[in-house]
């Protein structure tokens, strides 16, 4: 076997562990979930975001879109006094980069954002309750790839796509050096 050969075998190889680590999260768990904060209406006045999380579940792993005009408006985590009096100068972190900001749920625990300038007086407040994801979750419970959820990053069509992509390259390159 020639040295491109073996490169070529070896960066399949590469493609399909990659690949294999990938497939487990988004298709078997149904990975990580984008939710976009708002819904279609996004991060502004007058929304009920204690409404909107309440329809929403969110695990250790997802992740927070906020769309927002950072003109007027911004994202600041705060803790749950601040949250409840919209207290705004003694936040945790500042979410805000550019109007369309994400921020990602790493453990269980509830997360508290609002708006400052006033606006949480307005409503512009979340508070958002992060479980950690059961494998073996009770009878009856859902899953996150059968809820209703604003978006996958990782779709398990894209997933099934690269798996097709990747045998293929598996494929040809095995039967091309005369393996299989």
């Amino acid at each position: 076997m020639e040295i491109g050969s073996r490169i070529v075998l070896l960066v399949s190889v590469v493609m399909v562990v990659i690949a294999a680590g990938l497939w487990p999260m988004a298709a078997v768990e149904g990975g990580p979930v984008l939710h976009k904060v708002g819904a279609s209406k996004g991060w502004h006045q007058d929304i009920n975001y204690t409404q909107w999380s309440a329809q929403e579940h969110f695990y250790v792993g997802d992740w927070l879109l906020f769309k927002f005009d950072k003109r007027y408006y911004n994202v600041l985590e705060v803790n749950k006094t601040s949250y409840e009096s919209c207290i705004d100068w003694a936040f945790i972190r500042n979410i805000t980069r550019g109007g369309r900001d994400v921020v990602q749920l790493t453990e269980a625990r509830t997360y508290y954002f609002l708006s400052s300038g006033g606006y949480c007086f307005h409503g512009m407040r979340v508070a958002v309750q992060v479980e950690q994801y059961q494998q073996g979750a009770p009878a009856g419970a859902p899953s996150p790839s059968e809820m209703n959820h604003s978006g996958s990053i990782l779709p398990s069509g894209l997933c099934t796509y690269i798996w097709i992509v990747v045998a293929n390259v598996l494929y040809v390159n095995l039967v091309s050096l005369g393996i299989l």
